[in-house]
Formats: structure tokens, C-alpha cells, sequence
């Protein structure tokens, strides 16, 4: 499956087809909408004028792009998306109906582009059940093997036996199929069926010509003396993408692996840009965002407040706020709704909070299952203490336990935390080290090619995380 590089995130083509052939889809929708409604005259200007229609390929448009980006937001357009059948039925109805409620308010901003309710009502029907047919289609052929990269691995012991651990599943190869791996002289034992062991005969050039390779990834257990440099030069002269593990990793899973990371390949390969201009633009969505957003939660808010103070009584605190750590380490405190009961942590002992954790009051538990206890927090990122989009911060307890404990963990403070993050819409809830260790590799990923396009990428998906609650506790 062929990708390309845009604002450093891996865009996967087929997908981006996908998105492409629904746009026109949905655009279409309106023409025939309108074609049924109005009959053969449908396209007759004095027909439109006369339904106060101003401009039908400005509204088609603009229905086109609207219904692919509340799909998107429901996690339609991700390549490792795993809800079944079901889940995409079920977000496919979610984002029609979203973008539905978004096109009925721009409507009412610009009457000019309002299509009527009979045209608005069909076009939508018809799109819906157009994109419903094409999708088991594009899975069917997107999921075969002629689609995929064919790649080669140079190396077959204990760093390539990885790619089989960390990418188990049907959708985690979606994008590629392993045609070996080749033995190299530094590997150690590892699991690798001897099926799939090569030794060329010839030279790796000519082995990944005759057998159609589109890729090698670069993965012995130790690289000195063990790496054919000509060889690889001379596959990569030849048209031949020739890739390291780590960044192999990093372009399927969107995360960076900890346990086979080296400090060189952070120091040497691109990303964790840094800029006046780039913080100057953070800090304008950050403000943007956070306004918008507030102007649109204000009366949930309220309701939130209200309800805390029914469950706990009116002398109870609405808010709590904590210490985490921020930006370059330095404490700040967080705030968010109350959801625990008074008091939640005796002696003030940090703990983590756990699955159908008893300190959760019953409006709590609403408001963590749903995001609302998070909403407070754009206090903190309009004060500057953090960012909308960034690792999320954690009490300095937890930091210096988890910084003994897990590689490179004070480096997420190299950016300022965020209220979401790319590790909240990729993994869920973390309660443990494991967890811990997982999420930071979506952090690490974050830090190291964070730019506005991954921020508003991840702003979109976080759409999914609260309609569906993924993570919650």
C-alpha cells in the first residue's frame, strides 16, 4: 500500500483515494437530489432560482467535504481502524448525522446555500447508502496482497522477530506483506519459522528484483559487520526504499518502540522542530480552539456544576485541581470537574484510578465516560500553563517513579501537555506501567513530529474518543 509524506505524517494513498471517491459521491448526491425533487429540470437556472437555490456547486461542495470530515472524525478514515462491521455502521450513522447538525447550522449562517428540506433529506439517503455499498468493496481490495508493499527484512533474529510481535493483527499489515528475512551474521535465536529464513544465492539486489521487492527494512540484532552497505546502496540506487527498523515502526504504528530504540537514531533522524514561529502558531490554535470551545460547552458546563452540586450537596466543591508537570518540568495545577467523592485520596497518596474505581461519584462517572470533567482545563491553556494538543501531564509522583522506569520519559516535557494528545486517540485509558510504557511511545512520536496539521488531525479524532468513549474511567 503506497503512502506519502505530508507535514510528516504517512498519509496511506488508498485511503486518500477513499476520501477522494466520497467527496465526489456526496457531492454527486446533491445533484441527484435535486434532479428527483425538481424533476428533468432540475439543473435549469431558473429553476433554482426559483427554489432560492444561489449557487448548487457551491453547496455540493460544500456537502462533500463537510460528510467526509465528520466520517473522519468518527475514525472512518483510519488504516488500522478495528470496529468490525458493526462499528462502522454505527460511526457512519454518527457522522452523517453529524455533519447533518453541521450543515443545518452553516445553512441558517447562509441562507444562500440552504438546499430545502427535500433536497437536503434525499441527498443525504442517498449518499449514506452510496458510501455504505462502496466501503466492504474498497476493504475487500485494499485488504489483498497485490495492493501491499512486499517488503524484505535484512535480519532475522530477535529485532526483526518483532515485526511479528508488535504487528499481529490483519489491519496492523494492511499496508505491507513480509516476503523474509534474510540472515545476517550478527543475528541471534528467535522465533522466526525457518520457512521464511533466506539466504540469496546472488547478490540482494538481483533476489529483490527477481521476487518483486518494494522495500527493505533494515533490522539486525547488531549492525556492526553485519550490514551489507553496498549491497543496500546499490538496492537503493536502483529505485528500492530501503528503511530502518525504528522508522519502519514508526510509519505503521504511529508510535516509536521503546525497547528496541537507540539514543543515535533519535539524535540523528529528522523532527522535534522547535521555532518561534511554530510556537507562535501553537499558541494562536491553542487560544482559537479553546474559545470556540467554550463558546460551545458553556451551558454543559453549567449543567456539570449543577449536577455535582445535587449528588454532593451545595457546600461540596465544584472543581479540584492538582499538581502535574508541565513544560520543561515545572509544576502547574491542573484543573477539571470534580467526579471522585470528597477527599479520594486519604493522606493525599496518589493513586491511579482503575476500572469501576469506587471513589467515582455516579455524576463522575458520567463526566469521565463522556470528557466533560476535562473541560475546565481550557482555563489552563488559555493561562499558557498548556497546550490544547500534547502528552498528557502527569502528577510529579508518577513522573519520578515513571522517569526510573521507562526510557526517555522526561522528554514529553519538551512540548507543553495538552488537554488531548495523539497517545488519548491511539490507546486507551492508562492505568499501569504497561499502559504507561505504551502510551509514552505515542507521546514520543508526538514530540518528535508534532506540527498544526497532526494537532488538528488529532482534534478531529478526539470526536470519537468522546461520542464512544474510548479509554474511559
Amino acid at each position: 500500500m503506497g503512502s506519502f509524506k505530508l507535514f510528516k505524517m504517512h498519509l496511506r494513498v488508498p485511503f486518500m483515494v477513499l476520501a477522494l471517491i466520497e467527496f465526489l459521491i456526496c457531492a454527486s448526491a446533491v445533484y441527484v437530489a435535486v434532479y428527483v425533487r425538481f424533476n428533468a429540470n432540475a439543473l435549469d437556472v431558473e429553476t433554482l432560482e426559483r427554489y432560492n437555490i444561489d449557487s448548487l456547486l457551491v453547496s455540493a461542495i460544500l456537502f462533500g467535504l463537510v460528510m467526509p470530515m465528520t466520517m473522519m472524525a468518527m475514525g472512518l478514515y483510519q488504516y488500522r481502524f478495528r470496529g468490525g462491521v458493526l462499528g462502522v455502521f454505527l460511526r457512519s450513522v454518527i457522522g452523517f448525522a453529524a455533519g447533518a447538525a453541521i450543515l443545518a447550522l452553516i445553512y441558517y449562517v447562509i441562507p444562500s446555500l440552504y438546499l430545502g428540506r427535500g433536497v437536503f433529506g434525499i441527498a443525504v439517503v442517498i449518499a449514506f447508502f452510496m458510501v455504505g455499498t462502496i466501503r466492504p468493496l474498497f476493504f475487500y481490495y485494499v485488504d489483498k496482497d497485490t495492493l501491499k508493499l512486499k517488503v524484505l527484512v535484512f535480519g532475522a533474529g530477535k529485532r526483526a522477530a518483532s515485526i511479528n510481535k508488535r504487528l499481529r493483527r490483519k489491519v496492523d499489515r494492511r499496508g505491507f506483506r513480509i516476503a523474509g528475512y534474510v540472515i545476517a551474521t550478527t543475528d541471534e535465536e528467535s522465533d522466526i519459522d525457518d520457512r521464511y529464513r533466506i539466504q540469496p544465492s546472488h547478490s540482494l539486489l538481483q533476489y529483490c528484483v527477481e521476487n518483486n521487492i518494494d522495500e527493505i527494512v533494515v533490522a539486525p540484532d547488531e549492525k556492526r559487520g553485519a550490514i551489507p552497505l553496498s549491497e543496500l546502496l546499490e538496492c537503493k540506487l536502483h529505485g528500492l526504499a530501503v528503511t530502518d527498523l525504528l522508522a519502519f515502526f514508526e510509519r505503521e504504528q504511529g508510535k516509536i518502540p521503546l525497547d528496541i530504540m537507540r539514543p543515535d537514531w533519535l539524535i540523528y533522524s529528522d523532527g522535534f522542530d522547535q521555532s518561534a514561529v511554530r510556537d507562535v502558531a501553537k499558541r494562536i490554535f491553542d487560544v482559537i480552539v479553546s474559545g470556540v470551545l467554550v463558546l460551545l460547552t458553556f451551558p454543559l458546563m453549567i449543567l456539570a456544576a449543577l449536577a455535582i452540586k445535587i449528588e454532593d450537596g451545595w457546600r461540596a466543591p465544584i472543581f479540584y485541581h492538582q499538581v502535574r508537570t508541565g513544560f520543561l518540568g515545572k509544576p502547574f495545577s491542573v484543573f477539571k470537574f470534580r467526579s471522585m467523592t470528597v477527599n479520594a485520596e486519604k493522606e493525599g497518596v496518589a493513586q491511579w484510578a482503575t476500572r469501576n474505581d469506587a471513589r467515582v461519584t455516579r455524576v463522575g462517572a458520567i463526566m469521565r465516560t463522556t470528557r466533560i470533567d476535562e473541560l475546565p482545563q481550557i482555563l489552563n491553556v488559555l493561562l499558557g500553563d498548556m497546550s490544547f494538543v500534547g502528552p498528557r501531564p502527569e502528577r510529579p509522583h508518577f513522573v519520578d517513579e515513571l522517569s526510573q522506569r521507562i526510557p526517555y520519559y522526561k522528554e514529553r516535557h519538551a512540548v507543553k501537555p495538552g488537554v488531548t494528545g495523539w497517545a488519548q486517540v491511539s490507546y486507551p485509558y492508562g492505568a499501569s506501567l504497561e499502559d504507561s510504557v505504551q502510551k509514552h511511545e505515542y507521546d514520543l512520536f508526538y514530540i518528535k513530529n508534532h506540527t498544526i496539521f497532526l494537532d488538528l488531525l488529532i482534534l478531529c479524532q478526539t470526536a470519537e474518543v468522546v461520542f464512544f468513549g474510548k479509554g474511559a474511567r
